[in-house]
Protein backbone atom coordinates (compact mmCIF):
# COMPACT_ATOMS: atom_id res chain seq x y z
CA UNK A 1 0.00 0.00 0.00
CA UNK A 2 1.26 3.46 -0.87
CA UNK A 3 -0.52 6.71 0.30
CA UNK A 4 0.60 8.83 -3.11
CA UNK A 5 -0.65 5.68 -5.89
CA UNK A 6 -3.15 6.61 -8.01
CA UNK A 7 -3.65 4.09 -11.53
CA UNK A 8 -0.63 2.27 -11.44
CA UNK A 9 2.68 1.49 -8.95
CA UNK A 10 6.12 2.15 -9.69
CA UNK A 11 8.83 -0.64 -10.98
CA UNK A 12 9.41 -2.85 -8.41
CA UNK A 13 12.77 -2.21 -8.64
CA UNK A 14 12.26 1.27 -8.08
CA UNK A 15 10.31 0.93 -5.06
CA UNK A 16 12.94 -1.46 -3.37
CA UNK A 17 15.61 0.94 -4.27
CA UNK A 18 13.88 3.88 -2.80
CA UNK A 19 12.25 2.20 0.32
CA UNK A 20 15.95 0.45 1.11
CA UNK A 21 15.78 -0.51 4.64
CA UNK A 22 13.52 2.56 5.83
CA UNK A 23 10.79 -0.01 6.93
CA UNK A 24 13.07 -1.10 10.06
CA UNK A 25 13.83 2.48 11.12
CA UNK A 26 9.87 3.29 10.92
CA UNK A 27 9.31 0.44 13.71
CA UNK A 28 11.55 3.31 15.68
CA UNK A 29 8.74 5.66 15.13
CA UNK A 30 5.32 3.56 15.60
CA UNK A 31 4.60 4.53 19.06
CA UNK A 32 4.70 8.44 17.93
CA UNK A 33 2.80 8.00 14.54
CA UNK A 34 -0.04 7.04 16.89
CA UNK A 35 0.54 9.75 19.19
CA UNK A 36 0.79 12.37 17.01
CA UNK A 37 -2.85 10.87 14.97
CA UNK A 38 -4.28 10.83 18.13
CA UNK A 39 -3.83 14.48 18.75
CA UNK A 40 -4.56 15.26 15.27
CA UNK A 41 -8.23 13.77 15.21
CA UNK A 42 -8.58 15.14 17.92
CA UNK A 43 -8.07 18.65 16.42
CA UNK A 44 -9.83 17.71 13.48
CA UNK A 45 -12.61 17.04 15.52
CA UNK A 46 -12.40 20.75 17.34
CA UNK A 47 -12.90 21.78 13.69
CA UNK A 48 -15.55 19.91 12.18
CA UNK A 49 -13.45 17.58 9.73
CA UNK A 50 -14.87 14.74 11.78
CA UNK A 51 -17.66 13.51 14.01
CA UNK A 52 -18.06 12.93 17.35
CA UNK A 53 -18.40 8.70 16.29
CA UNK A 54 -16.03 9.19 13.57
CA UNK A 55 -13.62 10.62 16.64
CA UNK A 56 -14.13 8.04 18.79
CA UNK A 57 -14.13 4.91 16.35
CA UNK A 58 -10.55 6.67 15.26
CA UNK A 59 -9.45 7.07 18.96
CA UNK A 60 -10.23 3.82 19.68
CA UNK A 61 -8.82 2.11 16.88
CA UNK A 62 -5.06 3.93 17.76
CA UNK A 63 -5.15 2.77 21.46
CA UNK A 64 -5.66 -0.57 19.90
CA UNK A 65 -2.35 0.01 17.30
CA UNK A 66 -0.44 2.02 20.13
CA UNK A 67 -1.23 -1.21 22.79
CA UNK A 68 -0.05 -3.47 19.77
CA UNK A 69 3.10 -1.52 19.58
CA UNK A 70 3.97 -1.39 23.25
CA UNK A 71 3.54 -5.13 23.64
CA UNK A 72 5.44 -6.13 20.67
CA UNK A 73 2.87 -7.75 18.40
CA UNK A 74 2.63 -4.68 15.74
CA UNK A 75 4.59 -4.90 12.16
CA UNK A 76 4.64 -3.19 9.07
CA UNK A 77 3.17 -5.71 6.86
CA UNK A 78 4.63 -6.75 3.44
CA UNK A 79 4.11 -4.30 0.73
CA UNK A 80 3.49 -1.58 2.73
CA UNK A 81 5.50 1.63 2.23
CA UNK A 82 6.03 2.61 5.69
CA UNK A 83 4.39 3.55 9.44
CA UNK A 84 2.10 6.24 8.40
CA UNK A 85 0.28 3.46 5.43
CA UNK A 86 0.23 0.90 8.13
CA UNK A 87 -1.21 2.88 10.14
CA UNK A 88 -3.99 3.93 7.73
CA UNK A 89 -4.37 1.00 6.09
CA UNK A 90 -5.02 -0.73 9.50
CA UNK A 91 -7.40 2.02 10.32
CA UNK A 92 -9.38 1.33 7.44
CA UNK A 93 -9.27 -1.98 7.35
CA UNK A 94 -11.12 -2.01 10.56
CA UNK A 95 -13.35 0.95 10.45
CA UNK A 96 -13.83 1.82 7.05
CA UNK A 97 -14.48 5.56 5.19
CA UNK A 98 -13.53 6.85 8.49
CA UNK A 99 -9.69 5.67 8.62
CA UNK A 100 -9.83 6.95 5.15
CA UNK A 101 -10.20 10.86 6.52
CA UNK A 102 -7.35 10.70 9.36
CA UNK A 103 -4.77 12.04 6.51
CA UNK A 104 -7.13 15.39 5.74
CA UNK A 105 -4.73 18.51 6.81
CA UNK A 106 -1.48 16.12 6.65
CA UNK A 107 1.14 15.31 4.77
CA UNK A 108 3.91 12.24 5.02
CA UNK A 109 6.48 15.14 5.23
CA UNK A 110 4.55 16.93 8.21
CA UNK A 111 4.17 13.06 9.72
CA UNK A 112 7.67 12.20 9.44
CA UNK A 113 8.62 15.35 10.77
CA UNK A 114 6.71 15.29 13.78
CA UNK A 115 7.14 11.12 14.58
CA UNK A 116 10.97 12.40 14.57
CA UNK A 117 10.61 14.83 16.44
CA UNK A 118 8.88 13.01 19.30
CA UNK A 119 11.43 10.19 18.94
CA UNK A 120 14.18 12.62 19.57
CA UNK A 121 12.52 14.28 22.50
CA UNK A 122 12.81 10.48 24.16
CA UNK A 123 15.70 9.53 23.15
CA UNK A 124 17.10 12.57 24.50
CA UNK A 125 15.48 12.35 27.76
CA UNK A 126 16.66 8.73 28.13
CA UNK A 127 20.23 9.79 27.44
CA UNK A 128 19.89 12.48 29.96
CA UNK A 129 19.03 9.62 32.74
CA UNK A 130 22.42 7.76 31.91
CA UNK A 131 24.51 10.66 31.78
CA UNK A 132 23.13 11.88 35.65
CA UNK A 133 24.04 8.41 36.89
CA UNK A 134 27.24 8.26 35.68
CA UNK A 135 27.80 12.03 36.37
CA UNK A 136 26.79 10.64 39.96
CA UNK A 137 29.12 7.92 40.05
CA UNK A 138 32.17 10.29 38.43
CA UNK A 139 31.53 12.57 41.53
CA UNK A 140 31.44 9.99 44.25
CA UNK A 141 34.75 8.69 42.84
CA UNK A 142 36.28 12.31 43.34
CA UNK A 143 35.33 12.42 47.24
CA UNK A 144 36.41 9.07 47.34
CA UNK A 145 40.08 9.26 46.27
CA UNK A 146 40.49 13.52 46.70
CA UNK A 147 43.19 12.73 48.56
CA UNK A 148 45.67 10.14 46.01
CA UNK A 149 47.91 12.00 43.62
CA UNK A 150 48.70 11.37 40.03
CA UNK A 151 50.72 12.82 37.86
CA UNK A 152 49.60 15.68 34.97
CA UNK A 153 50.08 16.02 31.51
CA UNK A 154 50.94 18.22 28.85
CA UNK A 155 52.35 16.89 25.43
CA UNK A 156 52.47 13.59 27.36
CA UNK A 157 55.04 14.92 29.30
CA UNK A 158 55.51 14.82 33.22
CA UNK A 159 53.99 18.08 33.69
CA UNK A 160 52.76 19.04 37.63
CA UNK A 161 50.80 17.31 40.37
CA UNK A 162 47.21 16.12 39.93
CA UNK A 163 44.84 13.50 42.04
CA UNK A 164 42.26 10.92 41.52
CA UNK A 165 39.78 13.92 42.83
CA UNK A 166 40.73 16.26 40.04
CA UNK A 167 40.45 13.46 37.64
CA UNK A 168 37.02 12.11 38.14
CA UNK A 169 35.51 15.29 38.75
CA UNK A 170 36.76 16.60 35.29
CA UNK A 171 34.75 14.34 32.97
CA UNK A 172 31.56 15.03 35.55
CA UNK A 173 31.86 18.82 35.36
CA UNK A 174 32.50 17.98 31.06
CA UNK A 175 28.98 16.06 31.03
CA UNK A 176 27.79 19.43 32.46
CA UNK A 177 28.19 21.26 29.27
CA UNK A 178 27.78 18.37 27.09
CA UNK A 179 23.75 18.08 29.18
CA UNK A 180 23.35 21.99 28.24
CA UNK A 181 24.31 21.12 24.41
CA UNK A 182 21.34 18.49 24.72
CA UNK A 183 19.23 21.09 26.55
CA UNK A 184 19.53 23.12 23.38
CA UNK A 185 18.93 20.39 21.29
CA UNK A 186 16.23 19.49 22.79
CA UNK A 187 14.27 22.58 22.96
CA UNK A 188 15.03 22.46 19.40
CA UNK A 189 12.96 19.34 18.83
CA UNK A 190 10.24 20.07 21.13
CA UNK A 191 8.57 22.11 18.55
CA UNK A 192 5.85 21.29 16.88
CA UNK A 193 5.88 20.77 12.98
CA UNK A 194 2.42 19.31 12.23
CA UNK A 195 0.06 20.95 10.29
CA UNK A 196 2.51 22.44 7.88
CA UNK A 197 1.65 19.46 5.89
CA UNK A 198 4.15 19.14 2.72
CA UNK A 199 5.80 22.26 3.34
CA UNK A 200 2.75 24.86 2.31
CA UNK A 201 -0.06 24.52 5.10
CA UNK A 202 -3.36 23.82 4.34
CA UNK A 203 -6.82 25.39 3.75
CA UNK A 204 -8.58 23.19 6.30
CA UNK A 205 -9.00 25.71 9.65
CA UNK A 206 -6.24 23.51 11.35
CA UNK A 207 -6.07 24.34 15.04
CA UNK A 208 -2.18 23.66 15.10
CA UNK A 209 -1.68 25.45 18.94
CA UNK A 210 -4.02 22.29 20.39
CA UNK A 211 -2.33 19.24 18.38
CA UNK A 212 1.10 21.50 20.30
CA UNK A 213 -0.44 21.11 23.77
CA UNK A 214 -2.06 17.68 23.47
CA UNK A 215 1.79 16.20 22.19
CA UNK A 216 3.42 18.04 24.94
CA UNK A 217 5.53 20.63 22.64
CA UNK A 218 6.50 23.64 23.98
CA UNK A 219 6.06 25.53 21.07
CA UNK A 220 5.05 25.61 16.96
CA UNK A 221 7.31 25.66 14.34
CA UNK A 222 5.15 28.61 13.34
CA UNK A 223 6.36 29.49 9.32
CA UNK A 224 5.16 25.95 7.65
CA UNK A 225 8.16 26.67 5.05
CA UNK A 226 10.46 26.81 8.20
CA UNK A 227 8.97 23.71 9.56
CA UNK A 228 10.09 21.32 6.22
CA UNK A 229 13.44 23.42 6.79
CA UNK A 230 13.71 21.49 10.14
CA UNK A 231 13.86 18.19 8.35
CA UNK A 232 17.77 17.37 8.72
CA UNK A 233 18.68 20.54 10.68
CA UNK A 234 16.78 19.34 13.91
CA UNK A 235 19.10 15.64 13.10
CA UNK A 236 22.07 17.67 12.84
CA UNK A 237 21.85 19.28 16.65
CA UNK A 238 21.18 16.46 17.86
CA UNK A 239 23.58 14.82 16.72
CA UNK A 240 26.11 17.21 16.92
CA UNK A 241 24.76 17.43 20.71
CA UNK A 242 25.36 13.51 20.95
CA UNK A 243 28.77 13.35 19.63
CA UNK A 244 29.49 16.21 22.54
CA UNK A 245 28.72 13.12 25.24
CA UNK A 246 30.37 11.18 23.18
CA UNK A 247 33.81 12.98 22.64
CA UNK A 248 33.70 13.37 26.71
CA UNK A 249 33.47 9.28 26.99
CA UNK A 250 36.10 9.14 24.31
CA UNK A 251 38.49 11.42 26.28
CA UNK A 252 38.12 8.81 29.15
CA UNK A 253 38.13 6.05 27.31
CA UNK A 254 41.49 7.07 26.36
CA UNK A 255 42.83 7.66 29.14
CA UNK A 256 41.84 5.02 31.28
CA UNK A 257 43.65 2.57 28.22
CA UNK A 258 46.58 4.75 29.20
CA UNK A 259 46.05 5.00 33.23
CA UNK A 260 45.68 0.75 32.86
CA UNK A 261 49.05 0.50 31.06
CA UNK A 262 51.68 -1.05 32.59
CA UNK A 263 54.11 2.11 32.48
CA UNK A 264 51.41 3.94 34.18
CA UNK A 265 49.86 1.44 36.04
CA UNK A 266 47.71 4.39 37.55
CA UNK A 267 44.56 2.08 37.75
CA UNK A 268 43.37 -1.22 37.83
CA UNK A 269 40.14 -3.45 37.06
CA UNK A 270 39.35 -7.21 38.46
CA UNK A 271 40.66 -10.05 35.65
CA UNK A 272 37.27 -10.58 34.68
CA UNK A 273 36.40 -7.06 33.44
CA UNK A 274 39.89 -7.66 31.25
CA UNK A 275 40.89 -9.73 28.26
CA UNK A 276 43.54 -11.73 27.18
CA UNK A 277 45.92 -12.79 24.84
CA UNK A 278 45.51 -16.31 22.74
CA UNK A 279 49.67 -16.20 22.98
CA UNK A 280 50.56 -13.52 26.01
CA UNK A 281 49.35 -14.99 29.55
CA UNK A 282 49.98 -11.88 31.09
CA UNK A 283 48.07 -9.61 29.25
CA UNK A 284 45.11 -7.92 30.31
CA UNK A 285 43.97 -5.61 28.09
CA UNK A 286 41.26 -2.90 28.24
CA UNK A 287 38.30 -3.98 25.62
CA UNK A 288 36.01 -2.30 26.84
CA UNK A 289 37.07 1.06 27.02
CA UNK A 290 39.12 0.56 23.07
CA UNK A 291 35.33 -0.49 22.14
CA UNK A 292 34.19 2.99 23.91
CA UNK A 293 36.28 4.52 22.06
CA UNK A 294 35.97 3.29 18.99
CA UNK A 295 32.25 3.56 18.90
CA UNK A 296 32.20 7.11 20.46
CA UNK A 297 34.30 8.39 17.78
CA UNK A 298 32.01 7.05 15.26
CA UNK A 299 28.93 8.51 17.20
CA UNK A 300 31.28 12.05 17.01
CA UNK A 301 30.86 11.43 12.74
CA UNK A 302 27.58 11.62 12.25
CA UNK A 303 26.86 15.13 12.57
CA UNK A 304 29.41 15.37 9.77
CA UNK A 305 27.65 12.75 7.99
CA UNK A 306 24.51 14.48 8.06
CA UNK A 307 25.41 17.73 7.27
CA UNK A 308 26.94 16.19 4.00
CA UNK A 309 23.78 14.82 3.04
CA UNK A 310 21.70 17.90 3.55
CA UNK A 311 24.25 20.64 2.22
CA UNK A 312 23.09 22.72 -0.56
CA UNK A 313 19.31 21.50 -0.58
CA UNK A 314 16.95 23.52 -1.34
CA UNK A 315 13.61 24.44 0.53
CA UNK A 316 11.05 21.85 0.61
CA UNK A 317 10.93 17.97 1.12
CA UNK A 318 13.47 15.81 -0.85
CA UNK A 319 13.67 11.74 -0.78
CA UNK A 320 17.64 12.27 0.78
CA UNK A 321 16.48 12.66 4.08
CA UNK A 322 15.00 9.55 4.88
CA UNK A 323 19.04 8.27 5.12
CA UNK A 324 18.78 9.93 7.68
CA UNK A 325 17.04 7.80 9.99
CA UNK A 326 19.69 5.25 9.67
CA UNK A 327 22.49 7.67 10.42
CA UNK A 328 20.93 8.33 13.63
CA UNK A 329 18.54 6.53 15.13
CA UNK A 330 21.21 3.76 15.98
CA UNK A 331 23.49 5.97 17.43
CA UNK A 332 21.36 6.74 20.46
CA UNK A 333 21.54 2.86 21.53
CA UNK A 334 25.40 2.89 20.84
CA UNK A 335 25.65 5.96 22.62
CA UNK A 336 23.32 4.75 26.04
CA UNK A 337 25.72 1.68 25.81
CA UNK A 338 28.78 3.43 25.94
CA UNK A 339 27.42 5.58 29.17
CA UNK A 340 26.37 2.78 30.88
CA UNK A 341 29.50 0.23 30.31
CA UNK A 342 31.95 3.38 31.82
CA UNK A 343 29.70 3.33 34.20
CA UNK A 344 30.08 -0.28 35.16
CA UNK A 345 33.92 -0.39 34.66
CA UNK A 346 34.19 2.72 36.57
CA UNK A 347 32.07 1.22 39.75
CA UNK A 348 34.76 -1.28 39.84
CA UNK A 349 37.88 0.49 39.58
CA UNK A 350 41.29 0.22 41.92
CA UNK A 351 43.00 3.75 42.28
CA UNK A 352 46.39 3.25 43.25
CA UNK A 353 47.96 5.04 46.42
CA UNK A 354 51.08 7.01 47.20
CA UNK A 355 52.02 6.94 42.86
CA UNK A 356 54.09 10.36 43.43
CA UNK A 357 56.23 8.87 45.91
CA UNK A 358 57.97 7.35 42.80
CA UNK A 359 61.38 8.89 42.24
CA UNK A 360 60.71 9.50 38.47
CA UNK A 361 57.87 11.87 39.62
CA UNK A 362 60.17 14.55 41.43
CA UNK A 363 60.16 17.29 38.58
CA UNK A 364 56.27 17.60 38.92
CA UNK A 365 56.53 19.39 41.99
CA UNK A 366 59.35 22.13 39.85
CA UNK A 367 56.11 24.36 39.89
CA UNK A 368 55.58 24.18 43.48
CA UNK A 369 59.20 25.05 44.52
CA UNK A 370 59.11 27.79 41.79
CA UNK A 371 56.02 29.30 43.55
CA UNK A 372 57.64 29.41 46.95
CA UNK A 373 60.52 31.10 46.55
CA UNK A 374 58.03 33.93 44.63
CA UNK A 375 55.82 33.73 47.55
CA UNK A 376 59.21 34.24 49.53
CA UNK A 377 59.88 37.73 47.49
CA UNK A 378 61.77 36.64 44.52
CA UNK A 379 60.70 37.79 41.18
CA UNK A 380 59.05 34.98 39.09
CA UNK A 381 61.71 34.86 36.26
CA UNK A 382 64.54 34.83 38.96
CA UNK A 383 62.39 31.83 40.87
CA UNK A 384 61.88 29.94 37.66
CA UNK A 385 65.48 30.25 36.51
CA UNK A 386 66.96 29.42 40.09
CA UNK A 387 64.26 25.78 39.96
CA UNK A 388 65.93 25.06 36.16
CA UNK A 389 69.43 25.64 37.37
CA UNK A 390 68.84 22.76 40.69
CA UNK A 391 67.40 20.79 37.87
CA UNK A 392 70.06 21.12 35.24
CA UNK A 393 72.77 20.72 38.39
CA UNK A 394 71.22 17.42 40.05
CA UNK A 395 70.26 19.43 43.23
CA UNK A 396 66.69 19.61 42.67
CA UNK A 397 65.02 18.10 46.06
CA UNK A 398 61.62 19.70 46.47
CA UNK A 399 59.04 18.82 48.94
CA UNK A 400 56.34 17.09 47.89
CA UNK A 401 53.34 18.68 50.09
CA UNK A 402 50.85 21.06 48.13
CA UNK A 403 48.83 23.43 49.28
CA UNK A 404 46.34 24.27 46.56
CA UNK A 405 43.08 26.25 47.93
CA UNK A 406 41.61 28.10 44.80
CA UNK A 407 38.88 26.92 43.05
CA UNK A 408 38.54 23.92 41.29
CA UNK A 409 42.06 22.71 42.72
CA UNK A 410 43.40 19.69 44.30
CA UNK A 411 42.42 21.48 47.77
CA UNK A 412 39.16 22.73 46.85
CA UNK A 413 37.53 20.88 43.79
CA UNK A 414 33.93 22.45 44.20
CA UNK A 415 32.26 19.40 43.86
CA UNK A 416 29.25 20.96 45.55
CA UNK A 417 29.21 23.34 42.53
CA UNK A 418 29.20 21.02 39.66
CA UNK A 419 26.71 19.28 41.36
CA UNK A 420 24.63 22.13 41.49
CA UNK A 421 25.44 23.72 37.84
CA UNK A 422 24.11 19.63 36.33
CA UNK A 423 21.33 20.07 38.49
CA UNK A 424 19.94 23.48 37.33
CA UNK A 425 20.71 22.02 34.02
CA UNK A 426 18.40 19.09 34.03
CA UNK A 427 15.61 21.07 36.04
CA UNK A 428 15.14 22.92 32.54
CA UNK A 429 14.15 19.72 30.43
CA UNK A 430 10.26 19.41 30.85
CA UNK A 431 9.93 15.84 30.98
CA UNK A 432 7.50 15.42 33.42
CA UNK A 433 5.04 18.07 31.75
CA UNK A 434 5.30 16.10 28.82
CA UNK A 435 4.78 12.75 30.07
CA UNK A 436 1.50 14.31 31.83
CA UNK A 437 0.54 15.03 28.31
CA UNK A 438 0.85 12.10 26.63
CA UNK A 439 -0.41 9.95 29.50
CA UNK A 440 -3.72 11.99 28.78
CA UNK A 441 -3.58 11.79 25.08
CA UNK A 442 -3.39 7.50 25.41
CA UNK A 443 -5.55 7.55 28.57
CA UNK A 444 -8.65 4.60 27.49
Amino acid sequence: MKLWTKASDSLGEVSTFTTGDDLKWDGYLAEFEVLGSLAHIRMMASVGLLSKDEHQKLDLGLKRIYAEIKNGTFKIEKGVEDIHSQVELLLTKDLGDAGKKIHSGRSRNDQVLLDTKLFLRQQIEEIVGDIKSLFDLLLELSEKHKAKLLPGYTHLQLAMPSSFGLWFAAYAESLVDDTITLQSAFRIANKNPLGSAAGYGSSFPLNRKMTTELLGFEDLNYNVVYAQMGRGKTERIVASAIGNVAATLSKLAIDACLYLNQNFAFISFPDDLTTGSSIMPHKKNPDVFEIVRGRCNAVQSIAGEITLLTTNLPSGYHRDFQILKEKLFPAFRTLRDCLNMTGFMLSRVKVKDNILEDEKYRFLFSVEEVNKLVAGGVPFRDAYKQVGLDIEQGKFSPSKSLKHTHEGSIGNLCNDEIRRTMDEVLSTFPFGRIAEALSKLIKP
